[in-house]
This record gives structure tokens, sequence and C-alpha cells, in this order.
């Protein structure tokens, strides 16, 4: 290295640590900053302490959670078992609705498809990898020889970090016989639902207990968790563990400013309007609230998703900060004598093709991206269209609920002015409206055999006669081009873009940098601590079932369920039931266990704030915070409202010995 270009990357060093926030980062178990640690808190985090952790955590389908005891019982979030709710129940009991309690060890219910996972082995294989060959193609073959040749019973993955700078075979002891044994009733996991997603002040018991077996006798897991007796509290220094959900943080400024004004945009736009038209429909009656209640629900999930990001890209500090980042890497790549200025020229080009792409990003997502929203009916002919598994064959269909919906996209195609879309052939002189109610009235699609023998027969698909598919063979020819225009213009460059840089960064920084997250096991560390948000509004760090029954005369998801209220009397108002930190969690965390410097369990990750949704692309810990649920309103909870005393006197046995998270 040139004495310059050390200079300047000594520069950058120097600028990456005062612009990284110094809890920021999703660590590999076998990458955690102990160093950073142990200047900040004063607290020596010990390799014992990090394996007793990686052993104890759990991946549970596509959530996370951790075992509470010597006989498998593990604790995760409550929509980690919501599938398995939902097949348990039957029309005398909505398990879903009214949760769920096991009474013994025989009432404990399998979730069939549900399978646990703990990471028991980490192996650098980057130079096997590597030494296969340059191409995509043979470093493919040689991770699958790799993960074929991993020894059974481990279930291994080969882990690629850093846009292939680093590979790593993660090897996994799976638990494929999981049951449940406790699950509270939806309103109090979710309460507030929607509307309080988007905030905090949080009030939800987001929990559940399931039980991992091994030939028919629960399985024996001596790494558990013990619950703390002291609980969390202000300041305290805690870490998580978990599956974050992937997040693109090499995305160049030139990205984040193509999202914040124009992707983001038109998506709110788009959910916006439907939400509006759902929430009227919702309230005309019982059976179309039923109905559009799913629906809804995931609109909103999108739409707190897609609003928490726009605001974060709003704030002109966060896309600064990464403009001035970006400048500092560009300077050092460009700087290195291996790389040099050609090498650069990948922050122009993604800029450029941002750029070009804008003005089709709107007809793209009504196309190709998200064509019809919440309609079955239109998912289910796209499917059939292009001989795609039917993800939705056995969905019932709302009649009203698809016209609502249909009428919205017809509304949109039309706004796209025949550009890409016939409108003589779509509505063949009728309104939006009419079309929709004439597809939804004439469409053979309600039937779900009819679905089968279609999927079963492309021809069939191809010469129907059905609106519904006709419009979707209709749409299929522009779509297409769209697509692949989308792929020629920034599809392909965004993914080679992001290798790139994220292999820049990995040269400058090497270990002091982590990987983006991949829905792999990652550890982070943070505060309990409250924050101010974005109405200048000071908010704790915990919110207390106090204020849970302070809601509770609220309309609509702020119903406190019948048995609380007649446990109120018992329960300490003053105790947290929810608690925020600065770990800078994902959504494939939640479940995920909290855990203090003694490691012991202090709660467990189910959701951010609404502020913390710009950390898909960069962590900012003024305001961004992890939402926890504090083992204190579990044990209360458990004790007091649901007279779980089964599941408590196993949360209770002696504790493992803590002196392995000191040595």
């Amino acid at each position: 290295m040139s004495m310059g270009r050390a200079r300047l990357v000594v520069l950058v060093m120097l600028a990456y640590a005062v612009s990284m926030p110094a809890d920021e980062g999703m660590w590999p178990f076998d990458q955690f900053p102990k160093d950073a640690v142990r200047q900040k808190y004063n607290f020596e985090v010990t390799q014992q302490f990090l394996d007793r952790l990686r052993l104890a955590s759990v991946k549970i389908g596509d959530g996370s959670g951790a075992f509470v005891s010597v006989h498998g019982l593990l604790l995760t979030d409550r929509r980690s078992v919501s599938g398995c709710l939902a097949r348990l129940s039957s029309a005398s009991h909505d398990y879903g609705k009214d949760g769920f309690y096991a009474a013994d060890e025989s009432a404990e219910a399998r979730c069939p498809g549900l399978e646990a996972a703990v990471l028991t082995g980490i192996e650098d294989v980057t130079q096997q990898v590597k030494s296969a060959g340059k191409t995509l193609q043979a470093r493919a073959a040689e991770i699958a020889r790799i993960e074929k040749d991993c020894a059974a019973p481990t279930k291994c993955a080969v882990v690629t970090l850093f846009s292939g700078a680093r590979y790593e075979l993660y090897r996994y002891q799976s638990y494929p016989d999981v049951r449940l044994a406790f699950a509270p009733e939806y309103a109090l996991a979710f309460f507030g639902a929607e509307h309080d997603s988007i905030t905090y002040l949080r009030y939800g018991l987001d929990i559940a207990f399931l039980r991992v077996y091994e030939d028919g006798q629960p399985a024996a897991t001596p790494h558990y968790l013990q619950l703390s007796s002291a609980g969390v509290q202000d300041g305290d220094l805690v870490f998580t563990a978990g599956d974050p959900a992937a997040t693109a943080r090499a995305t160049t400024a030139a990205q984040l400013t193509y999202y914040r004004d124009t992707a983001l945009p038109a998506a709110i736009a788009r959910l916006a309007m439907r939400i509006q038209q759902l929430t009227v429909f919702a309230a005309q009656s019982e059976d179309q609230r039923r109905a559009a209640q799913p629906v809804l629900t995931a609109f909103l999930e999108d739409y707190k998703s897609a609003a928490g990001k726009l605001i974060g890209l709003r704030d002109d500090r966060l896309v600064l900060r990464k403009t001035v980042f970006d400048s500092k890497i560009r300077q050092a790549v460009e700087s290195d004598p291996k790389l040099g200025k050609e090498a650069g020229k990948v922050w122009d080009q993604v800029a450029a093709a941002y750029k070009t792409w804008a003005a089709l990003e709107k007809p793209y997502q009504i196309l190709e991206g998200s064509p019809a929203p919440g309609s079955n009916l239109f998912a289910i002919a796209r499917q059939l269209v292009r001989g795609e598994p039917l993800a939705a064959a056995d969905a019932s269909i709302d009649g009203a609920l698809e016209t609502l919906l249909l009428t919205e996209y017809l509304e949109e195609l039309k706004s796209l002015k025949g550009k890409d879309a016939p409108p003589k052939a779509i509505f063949n002189g009728q309104t939006p409206q009419q079309a929709a109610e004439a597809l939804v009235k004439n469409t053979r699609l309600h039937n779900s055999s009819e679905r089968r023998r279609l999927a079963a027969d492309h021809d069939a698909v191809m010469s129907s006669e059905d609106g519904i598919i006709r419009l979707a063979v209709l749409l299929q020819e522009p779509a297409r081009r769209l697509r692949k225009k989308r792929e020629e213009v920034i599809g392909s460059l965004e993914t080679s873009a992001a290798e790139k840089i994220a292999q820049y960064r990995y040269l400058l920084f090497g270990d002091a940098e982590y990987p983006d997250a991949s829905f792999t096991p990652r550890v982070e560390f943070g505060t309990v601590k409250g924050y101010t948000d974005r109405a200048a509004i000071p908010q704790p760090y915990a919110a207390t079932f106090g204020g849970l029954y302070y809601r509770q005369n609220n309309q609509g998801p702020y119903q406190v369920p019948q048995r609380w209220l007649d446990s109120k009397p018992s329960l300490n108002l003053a105790t947290a039931l929810d608690f925020v930190s600065t770990c800078d969690v994902g959504g494939g965390e939640y479940g995920g266990a909290t855990v203090n410097r003694a490691g012991e369990l202090v709660g467990l990750v189910f959701d951010g704030n609404l502020e913390s949704l710009p950390n898909t692309y960069l962590y900012m810990d003024e305001q961004a915070r992890a939402v926890h649920v504090a083992v204190q309103g579990i044990v209360q909870a458990l004790e007091k409202v649901y007279r779980a005393d089964r599941i408590l006197r196993e949360l209770k046995n002696p504790p493992f010995d803590r002196s392995a998270f000191l040595r």
C-alpha cells in the first residue's frame, strides 16, 4: 500500500469511526466488536458469553427465539406461531383469537412445518470457495459441494458475507418436532394492532412458548437463558441475538435520493388510497370487516415500512452522512493502484442509471412490481398465466372486497393513458367500477377446483375467456417489457454495484466493518434508553401495565380482553410491559432474546419504532429504537392473568452457572 493511500485509508477509518454510532452493527458471532464494548461500557464480552448466547438462540420459522429451560422450552414472538394457531383452530376453538395454553405436557400441540435450528458451529471456507474460480457458477458449485459434504446430523449452509469477500460454513442442530405450549390472545399480543405498530409507547404481549422434542420426548437443551429476577432498568447495557432481515447498507447516496424522491412516494400514495377505501368498507358490516381485515393489516404494515423509510430519508442528516461517507470511500478506492479511477466509476454509473429509470417507476409498480395489491383473483390469474405455483390455491374470495380492490387497480391502469395498458381492450367502454363488477361477477376463479384444473393445463389458461385471466394476459407483455427494461437499467447494476462497494469497504476496514444482515444469526448491543420522537415528545424507556388500562376505552384495537379486566386488581400497574433500546435489530430478529451483562434474559425483541425503519439503509441511533417485551411483564402476565403455573415453575428452575458468562 502506498503511503498516500495508507494515509487516506486512515482518514476514512477515522471518519467512519466518527460517523458510525457506537451501538451500530448486526455482528456475526465470530466477529463481535469486543474492544468497542469494553471501551464504551467497561464490560468484557468473553467468548464464553457469546458462545452461550449463540447456543441458547434459536431460528424458528422466519423469526427468532431462545431456549429458556433445560427441557426444550423456548420463548419467541407470537407472529412466529400464528400459522400454527390457525392450523390448530376449529369451529369450536379459535386459538388465533383466544390464545392457547397447554395445562400439561401431553396437551402441547405439534406445529407441522415449523422447525427450530441452533447455530452450533462456524467455519471459514473463504479460500475453498475462492479457489474454485472467479465465476459465480464455479463458486456456486463449490458451495454446493461443501454443503453436501457437511456431516450429518447437522444441517449446513455456506453464508456469503461482504458480497463474496468472505464465506463461512454454518452448522445447525435442527429440531423438526416443535410443539406449542402457550400463546396469548390476539388482542394482547397485538394490542393497538396496526395503529400502534407505527408508534411508541407500545403495550403488546407479543410472546409465545414452544417446546422442541426429540424421539417423542422434550429435548435436552443445557444451553438456555435464565430469566432475570430484576428485569430491565433505564440505562442498562443489553445484548440481542437473532436472525435480522436483509439490510442494504452498501446503498449509495444516489439510490437513497431515488427511493426518497420517486419509489417510496409512489408506493405510499398507492397504499394510502387503498387503506382509506378499505377502512370505510370494513366499517359497513361485520362480514366486510372480517373480509377486509387481513388485507388492511398487510397494507398498514407495508405503509408503516414505506412511510418510516421515507421519513428517515427526508432527514437531511441521513443522506448527507451517506454522501460524505461515499465520497471518502471513493477517494480511497481511486487512490488504490490496484483499483484506481475505473473502479470508482461505479458511483457515477449508479447515479446515472437511477436518473434514467425514475420516469418508469410508477408504471413498473402498477404493471409488474405490485399489480392489483390485495386482489386474490388477480394474483391467481397472473400466476396461472405465468405458469407459476398457486400461492393461494385455497383462498376464499369475497366478491365485494375484490370489486373494491380491482376498481382501484383499473383506475391506476386508466391513469397510464394507454401508454403501457390498452384501455379499449381492458374497459370496452365501461368505467373502472363497471369493468371490475363485471370481472368479479363473471369469473370462475372463485372456484378452487377450477383454479387447480387450470394450474394443470397452461394451454387452457391461455385460451380461457375468463375476464380476470384475459386481463392478466393483456398486461403480460407490457409488464415483461418493463421488467426487462428495469433489469437492463438498474437491476443487474444494483446487484453488481452493491457487491463491488461491499467488497471495497471490506478491503478498507476488514473485520472492523460488519456485513449486511441476511437472515443469518447475528448479535447486537445497545442501551435501554428513551428518546424524543418526531413530534418533540419525550418517550420513556418503558411502557407499563398502567398505560394498557388507560387506553381500554378507546375504540377498535384498544379493547383490553375481559380476563385482563378481571385481573387488573391483582396487577402491579407500574410493572414494565414493553421497553426500547438502541440495539440495531431487523425484522427476522423478532422473537430474539435480549440479555443483560450477566447473560440473563430481560426481554425479547418484537418490533422497531417508526424511526428505526431507515436502518435498512443506514443506522442512526438518535431516535431509532428496538422494541422489546420486558421479562417483568411476561412473568406478571403468566402469574396473575393466565395462571400458567406449569410454565412459571419451569422458568424458575435453579439458574445456570452465571460464572460461565463472566470468565
